[in-house]
Protein backbone atom coordinates (compact mmCIF):
# COMPACT_ATOMS: atom_id res chain seq x y z
CA UNK A 1 0.00 0.00 0.00
CA UNK A 2 1.37 3.42 -0.97
CA UNK A 3 2.03 6.25 1.45
CA UNK A 4 -0.94 8.22 0.07
CA UNK A 5 -3.25 5.25 0.60
CA UNK A 6 -1.98 4.87 4.16
CA UNK A 7 -2.74 8.54 4.72
CA UNK A 8 -6.28 8.22 3.34
CA UNK A 9 -6.79 5.17 5.51
CA UNK A 10 -5.82 7.16 8.61
CA UNK A 11 -8.03 10.12 7.75
CA UNK A 12 -11.21 8.34 6.72
CA UNK A 13 -13.31 5.49 8.08
CA UNK A 14 -14.08 2.89 5.37
CA UNK A 15 -17.72 1.94 4.84
CA UNK A 16 -17.30 -1.46 6.46
CA UNK A 17 -16.31 0.29 9.70
CA UNK A 18 -19.19 2.77 9.76
CA UNK A 19 -21.83 2.39 12.49
CA UNK A 20 -24.20 -0.40 11.48
CA UNK A 21 -27.15 1.94 10.95
CA UNK A 22 -25.18 4.21 8.62
CA UNK A 23 -23.62 1.30 6.75
CA UNK A 24 -26.94 -0.50 6.22
CA UNK A 25 -28.72 2.71 5.18
CA UNK A 26 -25.94 3.47 2.66
CA UNK A 27 -26.05 -0.04 1.21
CA UNK A 28 -29.81 0.32 0.81
CA UNK A 29 -29.39 3.73 -0.81
CA UNK A 30 -26.98 2.20 -3.34
CA UNK A 31 -29.28 -0.74 -4.12
CA UNK A 32 -29.56 -0.97 -7.93
CA UNK A 33 -32.96 -0.90 -9.55
CA UNK A 34 -34.53 -3.60 -11.67
CA UNK A 35 -37.13 -3.62 -14.40
CA UNK A 36 -40.06 -3.59 -11.97
CA UNK A 37 -38.44 -2.11 -8.86
CA UNK A 38 -36.74 1.26 -8.46
CA UNK A 39 -33.25 1.46 -7.05
CA UNK A 40 -32.12 3.13 -3.86
CA UNK A 41 -31.90 6.88 -3.39
CA UNK A 42 -28.21 6.93 -4.37
CA UNK A 43 -28.36 4.30 -7.13
CA UNK A 44 -28.15 7.02 -9.80
CA UNK A 45 -24.76 8.24 -8.61
CA UNK A 46 -21.69 7.49 -10.72
CA UNK A 47 -18.90 5.54 -9.05
CA UNK A 48 -16.59 8.57 -8.60
CA UNK A 49 -19.43 10.47 -6.91
CA UNK A 50 -20.12 7.55 -4.57
CA UNK A 51 -16.43 7.25 -3.75
CA UNK A 52 -16.20 10.96 -3.00
CA UNK A 53 -19.20 10.89 -0.66
CA UNK A 54 -17.93 7.78 1.12
CA UNK A 55 -14.48 9.28 1.62
CA UNK A 56 -15.79 12.64 2.92
CA UNK A 57 -18.39 11.13 5.23
CA UNK A 58 -15.84 8.56 6.34
CA UNK A 59 -13.55 11.47 7.21
CA UNK A 60 -16.30 12.97 9.36
CA UNK A 61 -16.83 9.66 11.16
CA UNK A 62 -13.08 9.24 11.62
CA UNK A 63 -12.95 12.64 13.32
CA UNK A 64 -15.79 11.59 15.62
CA UNK A 65 -13.96 8.36 16.43
CA UNK A 66 -10.70 10.18 17.22
CA UNK A 67 -12.47 12.69 19.47
CA UNK A 68 -14.60 10.17 21.35
CA UNK A 69 -17.85 11.31 19.69
CA UNK A 70 -18.55 8.18 17.62
CA UNK A 71 -21.61 6.31 18.91
CA UNK A 72 -21.75 2.97 17.14
CA UNK A 73 -25.40 2.32 18.11
CA UNK A 74 -26.74 5.65 16.85
CA UNK A 75 -29.37 5.74 14.12
CA UNK A 76 -28.61 6.54 10.48
CA UNK A 77 -26.99 9.99 10.23
CA UNK A 78 -27.91 10.62 13.89
CA UNK A 79 -24.34 11.75 14.49
CA UNK A 80 -24.76 14.65 12.09
CA UNK A 81 -25.69 17.22 14.74
CA UNK A 82 -24.63 20.88 15.19
CA UNK A 83 -22.16 20.24 18.02
CA UNK A 84 -20.30 17.54 16.09
CA UNK A 85 -20.28 19.51 12.84
CA UNK A 86 -19.04 22.66 14.59
CA UNK A 87 -16.15 20.74 16.15
CA UNK A 88 -15.36 19.10 12.80
CA UNK A 89 -15.26 22.45 10.99
CA UNK A 90 -12.90 23.83 13.64
CA UNK A 91 -10.55 20.86 13.20
CA UNK A 92 -10.67 21.07 9.39
CA UNK A 93 -10.04 24.81 9.35
CA UNK A 94 -6.71 24.32 11.03
CA UNK A 95 -5.66 21.61 8.59
CA UNK A 96 -7.04 22.21 5.08
CA UNK A 97 -7.99 25.09 2.80
CA UNK A 98 -11.36 26.83 2.92
CA UNK A 99 -12.59 25.19 -0.30
CA UNK A 100 -11.95 21.73 1.15
CA UNK A 101 -13.80 22.65 4.36
CA UNK A 102 -16.83 23.70 2.30
CA UNK A 103 -16.65 20.59 0.11
CA UNK A 104 -16.47 18.25 3.11
CA UNK A 105 -19.49 19.82 4.79
CA UNK A 106 -21.51 19.72 1.57
CA UNK A 107 -20.69 16.02 1.21
CA UNK A 108 -21.62 15.29 4.83
CA UNK A 109 -24.96 17.01 4.25
CA UNK A 110 -25.56 15.17 0.98
CA UNK A 111 -24.91 11.73 2.38
CA UNK A 112 -26.82 12.47 5.60
CA UNK A 113 -29.88 13.29 3.50
CA UNK A 114 -29.45 10.06 1.55
CA UNK A 115 -29.12 8.03 4.74
CA UNK A 116 -32.10 9.64 6.52
CA UNK A 117 -34.29 11.56 4.03
CA UNK A 118 -36.97 12.24 6.65
CA UNK A 119 -34.56 14.26 8.82
CA UNK A 120 -34.26 18.02 8.47
CA UNK A 121 -30.74 19.16 7.57
CA UNK A 122 -31.64 22.71 6.55
CA UNK A 123 -29.40 23.98 9.38
CA UNK A 124 -26.46 22.26 7.72
CA UNK A 125 -27.36 23.85 4.39
CA UNK A 126 -27.10 27.26 6.06
CA UNK A 127 -23.66 26.39 7.45
CA UNK A 128 -22.54 25.32 3.97
CA UNK A 129 -23.74 28.65 2.55
CA UNK A 130 -21.79 30.56 5.20
CA UNK A 131 -18.65 28.56 4.39
CA UNK A 132 -19.13 29.26 0.67
CA UNK A 133 -19.09 32.99 1.37
CA UNK A 134 -15.67 32.91 3.01
CA UNK A 135 -13.90 30.27 0.92
CA UNK A 136 -10.96 31.41 -1.19
CA UNK A 137 -10.17 29.05 -4.10
CA UNK A 138 -6.50 28.45 -4.76
CA UNK A 139 -5.39 30.29 -7.86
CA UNK A 140 -4.63 28.14 -10.91
CA UNK A 141 -2.61 30.88 -12.58
CA UNK A 142 0.79 29.75 -11.34
CA UNK A 143 0.02 26.11 -12.20
CA UNK A 144 -1.48 26.59 -15.66
CA UNK A 145 0.85 25.41 -18.42
CA UNK A 146 -0.05 25.95 -22.08
CA UNK A 147 -0.93 22.86 -24.16
CA UNK A 148 1.89 23.59 -26.62
CA UNK A 149 4.44 23.58 -23.82
CA UNK A 150 3.06 20.29 -22.48
CA UNK A 151 3.16 18.70 -25.95
CA UNK A 152 6.72 19.87 -26.48
CA UNK A 153 7.82 18.52 -23.09
CA UNK A 154 6.11 15.18 -23.70
CA UNK A 155 7.53 14.62 -27.16
CA UNK A 156 10.99 15.73 -26.07
CA UNK A 157 10.90 13.09 -23.34
CA UNK A 158 9.68 10.50 -25.86
CA UNK A 159 12.50 11.27 -28.31
CA UNK A 160 15.07 11.07 -25.52
CA UNK A 161 13.87 7.54 -24.83
CA UNK A 162 14.27 6.63 -28.49
CA UNK A 163 17.55 8.34 -29.37
CA UNK A 164 19.49 8.30 -26.11
CA UNK A 165 19.00 4.78 -24.78
CA UNK A 166 19.90 3.80 -21.21
CA UNK A 167 18.30 0.39 -20.75
CA UNK A 168 15.12 -1.09 -22.28
CA UNK A 169 12.90 -0.54 -19.22
CA UNK A 170 14.06 3.02 -18.53
CA UNK A 171 13.68 3.92 -22.22
CA UNK A 172 10.17 2.42 -22.36
CA UNK A 173 9.13 4.39 -19.27
CA UNK A 174 10.41 7.67 -20.73
CA UNK A 175 8.54 7.07 -23.98
CA UNK A 176 5.36 6.11 -22.13
CA UNK A 177 5.54 9.13 -19.82
CA UNK A 178 6.19 11.50 -22.70
CA UNK A 179 3.29 10.15 -24.75
CA UNK A 180 0.95 10.30 -21.75
CA UNK A 181 1.67 14.02 -21.40
CA UNK A 182 1.50 14.89 -25.10
CA UNK A 183 -1.68 12.93 -25.84
CA UNK A 184 -3.54 14.28 -22.80
CA UNK A 185 -2.61 17.85 -23.76
CA UNK A 186 -4.11 17.34 -27.22
CA UNK A 187 -7.05 15.11 -26.22
CA UNK A 188 -8.03 16.28 -22.71
CA UNK A 189 -10.45 13.55 -21.66
CA UNK A 190 -11.23 12.92 -18.00
CA UNK A 191 -8.69 10.94 -15.99
CA UNK A 192 -11.02 8.00 -15.28
CA UNK A 193 -11.45 7.50 -19.05
CA UNK A 194 -7.82 8.24 -19.89
CA UNK A 195 -6.43 5.63 -17.51
CA UNK A 196 -8.90 3.03 -18.85
CA UNK A 197 -8.11 3.45 -22.56
CA UNK A 198 -7.84 0.05 -24.24
CA UNK A 199 -6.31 -0.70 -27.61
CA UNK A 200 -8.96 -2.03 -29.96
CA UNK A 201 -11.99 -0.78 -28.01
CA UNK A 202 -11.69 2.77 -26.68
CA UNK A 203 -8.40 3.53 -28.42
CA UNK A 204 -8.61 2.39 -32.01
CA UNK A 205 -6.86 2.82 -35.36
CA UNK A 206 -9.10 3.72 -38.30
CA UNK A 207 -7.57 4.09 -41.77
CA UNK A 208 -4.17 4.89 -40.34
CA UNK A 209 -5.37 7.36 -37.73
CA UNK A 210 -5.85 6.77 -34.02
CA UNK A 211 -9.15 7.64 -32.35
CA UNK A 212 -10.37 7.83 -28.77
CA UNK A 213 -13.84 6.25 -28.77
CA UNK A 214 -15.65 6.42 -25.42
CA UNK A 215 -19.19 5.01 -25.28
CA UNK A 216 -21.87 6.88 -23.36
CA UNK A 217 -21.84 4.24 -20.63
CA UNK A 218 -18.36 5.25 -19.40
CA UNK A 219 -18.51 9.06 -19.63
CA UNK A 220 -19.54 11.35 -16.80
CA UNK A 221 -22.41 12.98 -18.66
CA UNK A 222 -23.53 9.73 -20.35
CA UNK A 223 -22.80 11.10 -23.81
CA UNK A 224 -20.50 9.33 -26.25
CA UNK A 225 -17.12 10.99 -26.73
CA UNK A 226 -15.40 10.24 -30.04
CA UNK A 227 -12.36 12.27 -31.01
CA UNK A 228 -9.52 11.85 -33.53
CA UNK A 229 -5.95 11.99 -32.30
CA UNK A 230 -3.85 14.56 -34.24
CA UNK A 231 -2.00 12.80 -37.04
CA UNK A 232 1.30 14.19 -35.84
CA UNK A 233 1.19 11.76 -32.91
CA UNK A 234 0.75 8.69 -35.10
CA UNK A 235 4.40 7.70 -35.33
CA UNK A 236 4.93 8.17 -31.58
CA UNK A 237 1.87 6.09 -30.74
CA UNK A 238 2.87 3.37 -33.17
CA UNK A 239 6.39 3.18 -31.77
CA UNK A 240 5.08 3.07 -28.21
CA UNK A 241 2.58 0.31 -28.99
CA UNK A 242 5.05 -1.85 -30.91
CA UNK A 243 8.28 -1.25 -28.96
CA UNK A 244 7.87 0.40 -25.55
CA UNK A 245 4.59 -1.09 -24.35
CA UNK A 246 5.70 -4.74 -24.74
CA UNK A 247 8.72 -4.00 -22.52
CA UNK A 248 6.42 -2.68 -19.77
CA UNK A 249 3.94 -5.56 -19.95
CA UNK A 250 4.24 -8.27 -17.34
CA UNK A 251 5.23 -11.58 -18.89
CA UNK A 252 2.12 -13.40 -20.06
CA UNK A 253 -0.19 -10.42 -19.49
CA UNK A 254 -3.16 -10.31 -21.83
CA UNK A 255 -4.35 -6.78 -21.00
CA UNK A 256 -5.25 -4.40 -23.80
CA UNK A 257 -4.72 -1.34 -21.60
CA UNK A 258 -2.90 1.44 -23.41
CA UNK A 259 -1.01 2.71 -20.37
CA UNK A 260 1.04 0.04 -18.64
CA UNK A 261 2.50 0.42 -15.15
CA UNK A 262 6.10 -0.72 -14.90
CA UNK A 263 5.40 -1.73 -11.30
CA UNK A 264 2.48 -4.10 -11.92
CA UNK A 265 2.89 -4.88 -15.61
CA UNK A 266 -0.80 -4.07 -16.04
CA UNK A 267 -3.17 -1.11 -16.16
CA UNK A 268 -2.42 1.90 -13.99
CA UNK A 269 -4.68 2.77 -11.11
CA UNK A 270 -6.30 6.19 -11.40
CA UNK A 271 -4.25 7.54 -8.52
CA UNK A 272 -1.07 6.01 -9.91
CA UNK A 273 -1.49 7.67 -13.29
CA UNK A 274 -2.41 11.03 -11.71
CA UNK A 275 0.76 10.90 -9.61
CA UNK A 276 2.86 9.99 -12.66
CA UNK A 277 1.44 12.89 -14.67
CA UNK A 278 2.11 15.34 -11.83
CA UNK A 279 5.62 14.01 -11.29
CA UNK A 280 6.50 13.99 -15.00
CA UNK A 281 5.31 17.54 -15.61
CA UNK A 282 7.17 18.73 -12.52
CA UNK A 283 10.36 17.19 -13.86
CA UNK A 284 9.96 18.36 -17.47
CA UNK A 285 8.34 21.81 -17.26
CA UNK A 286 9.09 22.71 -13.65
CA UNK A 287 5.42 22.78 -12.61
CA UNK A 288 3.43 19.85 -11.25
CA UNK A 289 0.31 19.78 -13.43
CA UNK A 290 -2.67 17.69 -12.34
CA UNK A 291 -4.71 15.84 -15.00
CA UNK A 292 -7.64 18.22 -14.48
CA UNK A 293 -5.41 21.22 -15.20
CA UNK A 294 -4.71 19.72 -18.64
CA UNK A 295 -8.43 20.23 -19.30
CA UNK A 296 -8.27 23.76 -17.94
CA UNK A 297 -5.29 24.56 -20.18
CA UNK A 298 -7.04 23.14 -23.26
CA UNK A 299 -10.23 25.07 -22.48
CA UNK A 300 -8.25 28.28 -22.03
CA UNK A 301 -6.50 27.81 -25.36
CA UNK A 302 -9.76 26.92 -27.13
CA UNK A 303 -11.55 29.92 -25.62
CA UNK A 304 -8.79 32.32 -26.65
CA UNK A 305 -8.32 30.88 -30.16
CA UNK A 306 -11.77 29.53 -30.99
CA UNK A 307 -12.78 32.53 -33.05
CA UNK A 308 -16.43 32.28 -34.11
CA UNK A 309 -17.12 29.14 -32.07
CA UNK A 310 -17.50 30.47 -28.54
CA UNK A 311 -18.49 27.11 -27.10
CA UNK A 312 -15.54 25.19 -28.54
CA UNK A 313 -14.07 24.70 -25.08
CA UNK A 314 -17.26 23.07 -23.76
CA UNK A 315 -17.53 20.79 -26.76
CA UNK A 316 -13.84 19.91 -26.57
CA UNK A 317 -14.23 18.83 -22.93
CA UNK A 318 -17.51 17.03 -23.77
CA UNK A 319 -19.48 19.22 -21.38
CA UNK A 320 -23.23 19.80 -21.56
CA UNK A 321 -25.03 22.87 -20.32
CA UNK A 322 -28.85 23.05 -20.50
CA UNK A 323 -28.67 26.86 -20.40
CA UNK A 324 -26.79 26.94 -23.68
CA UNK A 325 -29.31 26.79 -26.52
CA UNK A 326 -27.49 28.16 -29.54
CA UNK A 327 -28.12 25.89 -32.52
CA UNK A 328 -24.49 25.60 -33.57
CA UNK A 329 -23.52 24.38 -30.09
CA UNK A 330 -26.39 21.92 -29.87
CA UNK A 331 -25.07 20.30 -33.03
CA UNK A 332 -21.44 20.42 -31.96
CA UNK A 333 -19.82 17.15 -30.97
CA UNK A 334 -16.47 16.21 -29.54
CA UNK A 335 -15.48 15.07 -33.05
CA UNK A 336 -15.90 18.47 -34.68
CA UNK A 337 -14.51 20.26 -31.63
CA UNK A 338 -11.43 18.04 -31.67
CA UNK A 339 -10.86 18.73 -35.36
CA UNK A 340 -11.05 22.48 -34.81
CA UNK A 341 -8.78 22.22 -31.80
CA UNK A 342 -6.38 20.12 -33.90
CA UNK A 343 -6.14 23.00 -36.36
CA UNK A 344 -5.36 25.37 -33.51
CA UNK A 345 -2.71 23.04 -32.12
CA UNK A 346 -1.24 21.92 -35.46
CA UNK A 347 1.87 23.94 -34.84
CA UNK A 348 2.58 22.05 -31.61
CA UNK A 349 3.54 19.01 -33.68
CA UNK A 350 5.42 20.81 -36.41
CA UNK A 351 2.81 19.91 -39.04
Amino acid sequence: MTRSRHRKRRLTLPVEEWPDSDRCAWEDALRPGSRLKPGGRASHLAEPSRDKLEMRYGGYLKFLECTGRLETKAGASALVIPANVEAYIKELTGRVCSVTVHTNICCVRRIAQLLAPANDFSWLAEIAKDLALVMVPRSKFDRLVSPERLVEAGLTLFVEGMEFPKNPLADAKRMRNGLIIALLALCPVRLKNYVALEIGTTFISIHGRWWIDLPATVTKNKRADKRPVPKGLNRYIQFYVTHARPVLLESGSMTNSLWISSTTGGQFSRGGLAHLIYKTTLETVGVGVSPHLFRTAAASRAASSGGSMPHLASALLNHTDPRTTEEHYNRASSITASKIYAEITRGFLGE
